[in-house]
């Protein structure tokens, strides 16, 4: 009887291991793009008017009269949120990883005064935009938005502003097409300088386990964003809430897309950055040490000015908004050549 029990155990086994792995191989495949469900990247149509009506609510804190559009790409259509003189330098945002165009709520209204502010939905991620062919890697990534630049500005060189995967990816598209840019912001850009640490990755998982609010606020938001933590005013706990807001109710509506990692540049590929590069960090950076990407940028880019934020995390943009905006603002407006190391 043992060896009955025994064996079918085994067999159930070997039955759950092999679901296992043709799932997971599944998810390395990624769909048939010839046959997209009319709902993609959503998990269903109510998934799609649930999240675009969380939009909708959140967008409200944008700037009054923000002119929302989805242009065409040979990768899909591309949502982005443009405000701000039409006359102004132009300045394009890409959101972190998991994020939309609504990352840069906080920061948008000063940077409309003096820029025509262009935030992205990015390809391939959660928001608006829908890629229709596959993205595995930095080169789709770019191709996709050296055709978006040229849709959004084509007679003029603009200002290109990254956070966190946006940073990389930003880092990624100034190496192969600095004739498109006029100055570049890498804000807390992941990997990039120095590889992710581990701790990235377990809490990132983890932090989508039952219950998610649970687990994504210990493990992950309050352990990326310090510097909201230690202020714990109304404002930061109110911002605390919208991180996780916004990752629950992607997690809810999208299907899963197994994600592009950002890589490390080589020292060749930092020395070949020539637009002028603002590399800001909080001083408690958790995806590197500030201190040695700092070092390490400053030994590579020719051109490159940086800046360590005080009290803030891979929060920078809205735990020091207004010495975020600052930085930001003074770089791209100053002298085009000749930039001073910070």
């Amino acid at each position: 009887m043992w060896t009955s029990i025994l064996l079918a155990v085994g067999v159930a086994l070997v039955i759950v291991l092999g679901l296992a792995v043709v799932h997971v191989r599944s998810l390395f495949r990624g769909p048939d793009y010839a046959r997209l469900p009319a709902c993609y990247p959503f998990k269903s149509e109510a998934a799609r008017a649930r999240f675009h009506a969380y939009c909708d609510a959140r967008a409200r804190d944008y700037p009054p009269g923000a002119e929302e559009r989805i242009l065409t790409t040979a990768y899909g259509p591309t949502f982005v949120r443009t405000c701000g003189p039409a006359d102004a330098p132009p300045l394009v945002l890409l959101p972190s990883a998991s994020a939309s165009s609504l990352i840069w709520v906080a920061n948008v209204a000063e940077l409309a005064r003096h820029f025509r502010v262009h935030a992205v939905d990015n390809i391939y991620d959660v928001g608006r935009s829908v890629n229709t062919r596959p993205v595995t890697g930095a080169e789709e990534l770019t191709e996709w938005l050296h055709e978006l630049l040229g849709q959004l500005e084509p007679d003029r060189r603009v200002h290109l502003m990254g956070l966190s995967f946006g940073g990389w990816l930003t880092a990624e598209y100034a190496r192969r097409h600095p004739e498109r840019l006029a100055k570049v912001v890498l804000a807390a850009p992941a990997a990039t300088f120095l590889p992710l640490p581990a701790a990235w990755a377990w809490r990132a998982i983890l932090g989508v386990l039952p219950p998610r609010r649970f687990f994504m606020t210990r493990l992950l938001v309050r352990w990326m964003c310090k510097g909201l933590v230690k202020r714990n005013d109304e404002r930061s706990r109110r911002l605390l809430r919208g991180w996780v807001d916004d990752a629950l109710i992607a997690m809810s509506c999208f299907r899963f897309r197994m994600p592009v990692a950002p890589t490390v540049l080589s020292d060749e590929e930092l020395r070949s950055l020539k637009p002028p590069v603002l590399f800001v960090v909080g001083e408690h950076e958790v995806v590197y040490p500030a201190e040695k990407a700092v070092a390490r940028a400053r030994a590579l880019i020719p051109s490159v000015v940086t800046s360590v934020i005080a009290d803030a995390s891979h929060d920078l943009t809205i735990s020091q908004t207004a010495r975020f905006n600052d930085e930001v603002v003074s770089f791209l407006l100053g002298p085009s050549e000749g930039a001073a190391r910070a």
